[in-house]
């Protein structure tokens, strides 16, 4: 599939880099530590949310503070511990686009996305995190921020997700999508186009913005 942009918007955790390692070592110790049953735990959706979101699933209201500092500072503290890779492609395909014509739009907060980004050797011109905004993936809050800081019409972004939370808010933001199956099944995933990973994305730019392919 060949797309027209002017702008890509990537997902970090299973679009860029994949720190599932890290990410359920520290859940689970978290979970551990709040005393949440393994069966209540496993049922809740880890991935592509915030966590605020996820603690709002199994804790009360009063208790999110607290648990919110904790599992921030477990995932930060687990960083240099290794788990954070990059994904086929990612670097390759980063190096090809020009800096003011992507974005990084992540759940996690900003320090842990910048470290888990730089442990991997990116830094993004633009990063919109968790605490840029006021409403999360499914709402298509986070991706028109990053379109309105980049410059750009939401209906000329191309939005890379993995996860089904994400690829809502994107199509919810007028934007074209891009399914990764790097985390979720394909048959879970609605987009314009889906792919394996990274590396069936190729970009070139040109003088009126960016020209995509996507897929084999």
């Amino acid at each position: 599939m060949k797309i027209s942009a002017d702008a890509l918007l990537f997902d970090n955790d299973g679009t860029l880099i994949s720190s599932l390692e890290s990410v359920h070592r520290c859940w689970s110790r978290w979970a551990r530590e709040y005393g949440i049953p393994a069966e209540e735990f496993s049922r809740v959706e880890l991935h592509g949310r915030t966590a605020s979101d996820i603690i709002g699933d199994l804790l009360p209201a009063h208790r999110l503070p607290e648990a919110r500092a904790r599992i921030d500072e477990l995932e930060l503290e687990d960083v240099p511990g290794g788990g954070v890779v990059a994904l086929p492609g990612t670097l390759e395909l980063l190096g090809r686009i020009p800096r003011d014509r992507w974005a990084v739009v992540t759940s996690a907060i900003r320090p842990l996305a910048e470290a888990r980004l730089a442990a991997v050797g990116i830094t993004p011109t633009l990063l919109i995190s968790a605490d840029d905004i006021t409403r999360g993936k499914p709402d298509p809050e986070p991706f028109l921020l990053a379109a309105d800081k980049l410059g750009f019409d939401p209906a000329r972004c191309v939005v890379f997700e993995d996860a089904p939370a994400g690829l809502a808010a994107g199509r919810a933001a007028g934007m074209r999508t891009v399914a990764l199956t790097t985390t979720t099944d394909p048959d879970q995933l609605l987009a314009d186009a889906v792919v394996k990973d990274l590396s069936a994305v190729s970009v070139q730019a040109t003088e009126g913005g960016l020209e995509i392919t996507a897929g084999e």
